[in-house]
């Protein structure tokens, strides 16, 4: 019957209209089993797609580390992928599981003490009414915020405890998602190391979708993920580590607490000025006069610290705003956990810088090749 079909069709007796009908089943046909596979292998990496992003944006962002490491072991890149991957594993996800965790140990100590009654803020230091001319106004509203903060306490018991709680059940997500953070990084090693074929696998798909203009998008992407990662998140986990070393280093009271708020400010670019400075000035009403300086002169280069290193990490400005950095951290938090802090201004920066190349192509020399991201 089918070679019936195609002799009549060779010699005219079936009509244009019911081949071309026919090929458009087909392709429909085609197209269903293709979207169903996607759709199909979708829903089986859709748990693993925050972890394996991440681990390709740490990759993006310590390639060229990576290959200072491999020149320098003389090639071996399996060596340097898994110097890189310990020193991500001590370096960054130790600190965040101590400061995660600490942040709880605070969050339940409050929620204690709320209960019990034993919170109570610190009488106002007697130095204080030498600040003329409103120093003894000052000492006499805060021991009188002092009195009745049991009082207020009290009032607002209810409230406070229910969104203390939320905090504790985010923060808890937060710890439960360390693992997630640990699998990142052991990906990452191996997309180091793997780095030629996925580049060029991403660069062929790139291609094939857009031509040209998809290539420079994929390299546009990958000098974005470094911006960001370096500039944004890279700082902003440095800046953090010095304020917990230095909380630390003087028993700073809710040091977990405050080294979280710190990289929350740091990672929307607001910097550590905010929790440094109270800081700053707590010391010099309570400590003594070395420690109060001390603290002081080692508080200040942290706080100012970004403004040096940012024209150094960043190989181009930053033209992704704060609005979607902040945006990218808050939803990022919601959505993915700890792993959504750092993949969530990564990913809407990358979107953004994409959709503004789209929206405003700028001219580019044909002749010049194409480059690969990583």
């Amino acid at each position: 019957m089918h070679d019936d079909y195609y002799k009549n069709e060779a010699a005219g007796d079936v009509q244009p209209s019911h081949a071309s009908t026919d090929a458009r089943i087909s392709d429909f046909i085609r197209f269903g089993i293709i979207g169903l596979f996607a759709y199909w292998s979708f829903t089986v990496i859709a748990p693993f797609i925050s972890i394996i992003a991440w681990a390709a944006i740490l990759a993006i962002a310590l390639f060229p580390l990576f290959r200072l490491l491999t020149a320098l072991l003389g090639g071996h890149g399996v060596i340097a992928a898994t110097v890189i991957v310990i020193a991500c594993l001590v370096v960054i996800i130790a600190p965040l599981a101590a400061i995660v965790f600490s942040f709880a140990d605070a969050t339940q100590g409050f929620l204690t003490g709320m209960k019990e009654g034993t919170i109570a803020l610190p009488a106002a230091p007697e130095g204080l009414r030498n600040w003329t001319p409103f120093g003894e106004r000052l000492y006499q509203a805060w021991n009188y915020a002092v009195a009745n903060f049991a009082a207020m306490l009290k009032q607002f018991q209810e409230p406070i405890r229910q969104m203390a709680g939320v905090i504790l059940e985010r923060t808890a997500a937060f710890g439960s998602n360390v693992l997630s953070f640990i699998a990142s990084v052991l990906l990452c090693g191996f997309f180091l190391v793997a780095r030629t074929r996925l580049t060029t696998a991403v660069n062929i798909v790139a291609m094939r979708v857009g031509g040209k203009r998809g290539a420079d998008f994929v390299q546009l992407a990958g000098m974005t993920v470094r911006n960001v990662s370096r500039g944004v998140i890279g700082i902003a986990l440095l800046q953090t580590l010095l304020c917990g070393l230095l909380f630390v280093l003087f028993d700073v009271p809710a040091r977990g607490a405050l080294t979280f708020v710190v990289f929350i400010l740091c990672i929307v670019q607001i910097g550590p000025g905010l929790v440094l400075l109270p800081l700053v000035v707590w010391a010099w009403f309570t400590w003594t006069f070395s420690d109060a300086l001390l603290f002081t002169l080692l508080s200040v280069p942290i706080t100012v610290l970004d403004n040096f290193l940012k024209p150094i990490l960043i190989s181009r400005g930053l033209s992704t705003p704060m609005s979607v950095i902040l945006l990218g951290v808050i939803g990022g938090a919601l959505s993915h956990g700890l792993v959504g802090l750092f993949l969530g201004p990564v990913v809407l920066g990358v979107f953004y810088d994409l959709l503004a190349a789209w929206a405003n192509p700028a001219p580019r020399s044909d002749d010049k090749p194409a480059v690969a991201p990583v």
